[in-house]
Formats: C-alpha cells, structure tokens, sequence
C-alpha cells in the first residue's frame, strides 16, 4: 500500500512540518487551566513550567488537571527544587500513577539547590536507577551558551543528559542560522535527539512585565534579566516577528542538516493570540500541507 510520504512530491514543507510539531508552554497561573481549556485545542502538547515562588506542587497540581481534560502534558522538573531522593521517588511515583508520559529535566534557576541535586543529569541519573516510566524525556539545550555556565560545561553536560533523554527542547535564541548550525553540530558529535526550537509566540513586552510581576521576586529579577533582549525585541518596531523566525528556521534547518523536529511556543500564558497565531500559520500553508 503506498502511503502519503511515498508520493513524489507529497511531503509536506520543512515549514509545514515544523508548524504541525507545535507544542506550547504554559505557567501555573491562577487562570491557566480555564485559558488553555478555552483557547487550545487537546492536539497540542503542553509543558508546564515551575516557579519558586509555588515550587513543583503547584506544577504538578495544574498538569495533572490538564492530562485528565485530554491534554498531552509534560512538567517541568527542576533539579535544584528536589529535596532528597526521597522526593524525587514520590513524585516519579505520583506522576506514574496518573499517567504521565513526558517529562521535561531542568536544572532549575534556584540559586541555592534545595538538596544534593544541582544539575539536570544528577536528576536524570536518579530518576534512571528507579526505573521511571517516562516514554518521553525532554532536556534543555543552549544554542547561544549560558551566560553564567563555561560552553566546554554546556558541551559536556549535554553529552552526558542525551543518553537518558529522548528530545532536546531550546532555550530563546532570535537567529536561526545559530540555531540550525548548532543542532548541527550536536549531530556531528554523535547527539542524535531530535530537537524543537523554543521560540516567543506572539506576546507584547506589557504581558512580559505582568508575569515578571507574579512569580515571585527573586525569580523575577532573574527572569528579567533573561529576557532584557525580549524586552528590546518588542519595544522597537518590526523588532520582532515569530513567523519570520519560524520560516527562517525552517530554510536554515536543510542547508547544514540540522534535526530540527518542531517549535516549542514560549506563551508567556498568552494562550488565546499564540493558537490564533498557530491557526493563521496553518490556514497559510499550502492545501496538501494543511493536515
């Protein structure tokens, strides 16, 4: 029987393929269940972040109330949140009882680590030794390096996560050249996971400075200092367009073979512009790329 992808000419367009493997990132807000309930459909994959200020419980809490309305979920699991071993097995635990899949490993922004867990590979060498039940495993990947951590331990760290991960998930990188010449050099070291871009969905800088406001202070300052180029993006005129950086992801990816599996959407909980986004994205695309 021959399939769709065996028909001359049937493949769908880097562009298409990366808009179809979308998924959204979501913050344990008051209003986040009833925004996601309202504004994106169940087909999309969600990630739920951690913040200090409400720790994991919170997390956890809103994603397990996210998988039970139909949603493919993964929290987040920041390494320096985690008290003991014992507390990572209970939340492995309680996250197999409810059926979870995915999970996406941190390291976590906490400036002090809560226990023995520093860094995202002590966490996924623990979760390792209990047997965890996660099909789906994500970690974070730093196509312009890290302003407080040494490139040569970025390229080691990496190294050591990706045999016990299944996908890389990026941080905010605006250049696509970057990006797509980075991917291609993790294939080139032997690190074959796929990889999914995370890019700013359509939000304004105001949006930026309400959720700088609501998670807490410490956490904030540093969010804010993070995002300081997201800031200027927004504030100058035509600084920032996320199809164009899209697109252009999607005609760098092929020239340097880079193993760009989708886009991950940095909402900000601007849940109802980024799925009206994604939709004028899909209505864009040719009809053969539509489904």
């Amino acid at each position: 029987m021959t399939t769709q992808q065996e028909v001359p000419g049937a493949r769908r367009s880097g562009f298409a393929e990366l808009v179809h493997a979308m998924s959204y990132e979501v913050m344990p807000f008051k209003n986040t269940e009833r925004d996601v309930l309202e504004y994106v459909p169940t087909s999309v994959p969600l990630t739920v972040t951690v913040t200090e200020a409400k720790g994991i419980g919170a997390t956890l809490d809103l994603a397990e109330r996210l998988l039970g309305h139909g949603y493919q979920v993964a929290p987040h699991l920041p390494a320096r949140q985690f008290t003991d071993d014992a507390h990572v097995a209970d939340v492995v635990a309680r996250l197999r009882e409810s059926g979870f899949r995915s999970v996406f490993v941190v390291g976590g922004d906490a400036p002090k680590p809560a226990g023995r867990f520093t860094d995202a590979y002590s966490l996924l060498q623990a979760m390792d030794e209990l047997g965890h039940p996660f099909e789906e495993v994500g970690i974070g990947g730093y196509p312009e390096g890290h302003a407080k951590i040494p490139q040569e331990a970025l390229d080691l760290a990496l190294k050591q996560k990706a045999p016990l991960a299944t996908r890389i998930l990026t941080q905010i990188c605006f250049d696509a050249g970057t990006t797509a010449n980075w991917a291609a050099g993790l294939a080139e070291d032997g690190i074959g996971l796929p990889i999914y871009v995370g890019m700013p969905g359509p939000v304004n800088r105001q949006k930026l400075v309400r959720i700088s406001a609501g998670i807490g202070l410490g956490q904030s300052a540093r969010f804010l200092q993070k995002q300081q180029s997201l800031f200027w993006r927004f504030l100058l005129p035509g600084g920032y367009n996320p199809t164009k950086l899209a697109k252009r992801l999607a005609a760098a990816a092929p020239k340097v073979d880079a193993n760009l599996g989708g886009l991950h959407i940095f909402t900000f909980n601007e849940l109802r512009g980024t799925e009206q986004w994604r939709q004028r994205l899909l209505a864009s695309l040719p009809e053969k790329d539509r489904s």
